[in-house]
């Protein structure tokens, strides 16, 4: 079983029951911080000698003295006939208040321990434990492979509200709990008699009074170099017993001291469990130490969010799934298709292959790839693979590679297709591996690998025409995307310019429905967006989404984009008609890689024609001043210079540090990556101080922009490569 199968049904069943001791939790955790604050503290030079004899002297009839957790201190004995117990003021020993516990912490704690049904609770408290320290321990780990490791635990989070709210609080609390469910485990085994903390029987001592008249404690050498702040208990002999003796309790052990004659008697050191212990009551519990007793108090209540923002994730992704329908039996099928895929999104492809397969007369097999295996039956194998955090395989597939080369050669010719984002360095790196792992088996190879950018339908129908010819058949792979829910966009204003005869272009600003916190936690409304992200617009009439990048983000307060007027075009003919009070259909796609959230090095922008959009929304949002350089390419800047007014203010408000432009139609022009050419000497000294960079435009101009900024690396001995590795090279094409 998986991480992820661990940390979703371990949190599906035990959460109900977590969440009672959350809450529990919550409530014992505020307690030893209100404790402490009515605490009256020893001094650092008081020894417990001298306390003694300050608390018998206001309180002649003591029996015992307690250090409480809280650091207060409480003397039990009787006045008469009468019990009484009273906190004692440790600088003088008179009574402060008399000492009542609460019967609501004591009902809330037997509720934490043991859910108010003793042995059998706490088995249950301890099952609870258990299952919190698995989910705890399985849900750092698909942490640390979301965010791609250790070094990018700290950055952003994408995703809906319920997936950011998951993650955000989960990397703050989850070594919190699964320290706090340890050490319940750890406490469960003492209580439940499964592990012994005493040293051993309690030595059978008494003091022999001959002619000896009983001491005060006050004159005991082993009292008087005691600290009163190691204490935990210290009992009086009885008046009534002169046999009796004086006990007391530290956190290094036990002493049993003669009352006449003040020596010990027997000493027990504390046993490792019980110190083991000791440490697991406080990390558990926060008892004398209320600053991490706060920590806990926040933990606790995080398991409320934790388990219904992952109620929602589940929920939503079972909404989602993909359910294969025709499934052939392995045995059967002559055509196999193995899937690896992180959060699902990949099967909606591997449905419409598999769905054209079967109108071809195959019988298909469909199955995860950690399952890879063929029969004799076998005639074909196509693998669709994505990619996962830092060129890992998806967790389901994260031992298909051990399990493929492990498995005789086979016959069945094999294609694989990979799926990831040409923004990160690690682009189909696990796609990449499965296919050298099935060359190096000797695995013949029906197509050669393709990779698949963001999704791309476009690029599969493509792949799909290929596999068609390779098979001989008239194989039509209709893939629909699914499209997450919309949210109606009203348009507010639009800037329009005429760029070429049939090519106009208009800069539309939409409006969005608000969405209440209910509405974001179930993935409804328009997600939270930010300059670079894709805004997919459906367009009426239509099921295929077409994708804008945004010039803004959800703190501007508005959805900006840039759109050019393609003739034929179905979605753009509809965006480019639209007037202020029309309305559009939009969802959110995230782009990551493309981001330049919290970024602080120097920024490097190119763009052309409409790709200077996202880098728009990445200077109005500069709020830090820091030095954006924006080199813009277009065609005549009296026709399609976009942006220019903001682009002008936003120089005067330091928001951009240079611009260099290159228009292409007008005498002396040129394209944008001459403008690079000629400012090579800065952009070396930009690079070479740890500049980032950010590409938008048409494929054919990042391609000539890659080549230009590799000729003015070379003296640095860098490249555009080796920028992407680096995470400072990031492209939008389109």
């Amino acid at each position: 079983m998986s991480w992820k199968a661990i940390h979703r049904w371990l949190g599906l069943a035990a959460g109900c029951l977590a969440l009672v001791m959350g809450t529990t939790g919550v409530f014992l955790a505020v307690d030893p911080v209100v404790q402490a604050r009515h605490a009256s503290p020893a001094p650092p030079d008081l020894s417990v000698a001298t306390l003694a004899e300050r608390v018998q002297r206001a309180m002649p009839g003591v029996e015992e003295i307690r250090h409480l957790p809280s650091g207060a201190f409480v003397a039990y004995g009787f006045d008469g006939e009468q019990a009484q117990a009273s906190y004692v003021d440790p600088q003088d020993g008179r009574v402060l208040a008399n000492y009542r516990p609460s019967q609501l912490p004591r009902w809330v704690k037997n509720l934490h321990r043991s859910l108010l049904l003793d042995d059998a609770g706490r088995w249950g408290v301890a099952a609870i434990a258990l299952a919190m320290a698995l989910i705890s321990f399985a849900g750092l780990v698909l942490l640390l492979r979301r965010m791609g490791g250790w070094r990018h635990l700290a950055g952003a989070v994408r995703g809906s509200l319920a997936q950011r709210l998951h993650v955000l609080v989960g990397r703050v609390v989850l070594v919190v709990l699964f320290l706090s469910s340890v050490t319940a485990l750890y406490m469960s085994a003492t209580t439940l008699g499964l592990l012994e903390l005493d040293a051993g029987p309690e030595p059978d001592v008494v003091s022999v009074a001959g002619s000896q008249t009983a001491l005060p404690g006050a004159q005991f050498p082993v009292l008087q170099g005691l600290d009163a702040r190691a204490l935990r208990k210290l009992n009086f002999p009885s008046a009534a017993d002169p046999e009796d003796i004086w006990k007391v309790t530290t956190d290094r052990g036990q002493g049993w001291i003669d009352r006449y004659s003040g020596e010990i008697l027997a000493w027990q050191d504390a046993t490792i469990a019980q110190r083991v212990y000791d440490w697991a009551v406080v990390l558990h519990t926060g008892e004398s130490a209320w600053p991490w007793a706060i920590a806990l108090g926040l933990a606790g209540a995080s398991i409320v969010l934790m388990w219904l923002s992952g109620l929602l994730i589940w929920w939503r992704a079972r909404r989602q799934a993909v359910r294969i329908a025709d499934n052939s039996a392995l045995a059967q099928a002559d055509v196999l298709v193995f899937v690896a895929s992180e959060d699902g999104s990949t099967w909606g492809f591997v449905q419409a292959l598999h769905d054209a397969l079967v109108r071809c007369g195959h019988r298909v097999h469909t199955s995860g790839l950690e399952n890879f295996q063929t029969t004799p039956a076998t005639r074909h194998v196509l693998v669709l693979a994505a990619t996962y955090g830092e060129g890992q395989a998806p967790t389901h597939a994260r031992q298909a590679l051990e399990r493929i080369a492990r498995l005789p050669r086979g016959s069945a010719p094999v294609a694989v297709l990979g799926f990831g984002d040409r923004q990160f360095p690690t682009f189909c790196a696990f796609a990449q591996a499965v296919e050298q792992v099935l060359r190096a088996q000797g695995w013949p190879m029906l197509l050669p690998l393709e990779c698949i950018h963001q999704q791309s339908g476009q690029q599969f129908a493509l792949w799909g025409e290929a596999l068609a010819q390779a098979l001989n058949e008239p194989l039509v792979l209709n893939y629909v995307p699914r499209v997450p829910p919309s949210t109606t966009l009203t348009l507010i204003s639009r800037q329009d310019y005429p760029g070429q005869t049939d090519r106009p272009t208009a800069i539309l600003r939409f409006q969005w429905y608000r969405r209440g916190w209910w509405d974001r936690l179930r993935g409804r409304g328009l997600a939270h967006f930010a300059a670079g992200d894709l805004v997919g617009i459906v367009a009426p009439g239509t099921g295929v989404p077409r994708y804008y990048s945004l010039a803004s983000g959800t703190s501007d307060g508005f959805l900006e984009i840039c759109v050019r007027l393609f003739q034929g075009g179905v979605c753009s003919t509809h965006l480019y008609g639209l007037q202020p009070g029309d309305t559009a259909e939009a969802f959110i796609r995230r782009n990551p890689g493309f981001a330049l959230q919290g970024r602080r090095q120097p920024v490097v922008l190119i763009g052309a024609g409409t790709g200077v959009a996202p880098l728009a929304g990445f200077i109005r949002r500069n709020d830090r001043r820091v030095p954006m350089h924006l080199y813009y390419g277009g065609r005549d800047p009296a026709l399609d210079f976009y942006f220019e007014p903001e682009i002008r203010r936003w120089l005067d408000e330091q928001r951009l540090a240079s611009l260099q432009t290159q228009f292409s139609r007008v005498p002396g022009g040129g394209y944008v990556q001459e403008a690079l050419r000629r400012d090579a000497t800065r952009l070396r000294d930009l690079l070479k101080r740890g500049a980032i960079v950010r590409v938008c435009g048409s494929h054919p101009m990042g391609r000539d922009v890659a080549k230009a900024l590799d000729e003015i690396l070379g003296t640095l001995r860098l490249s555009v490569q080796q920028l992407k590795a680096k995470g400072r090279y990031a492209e939008d094409l389109f």
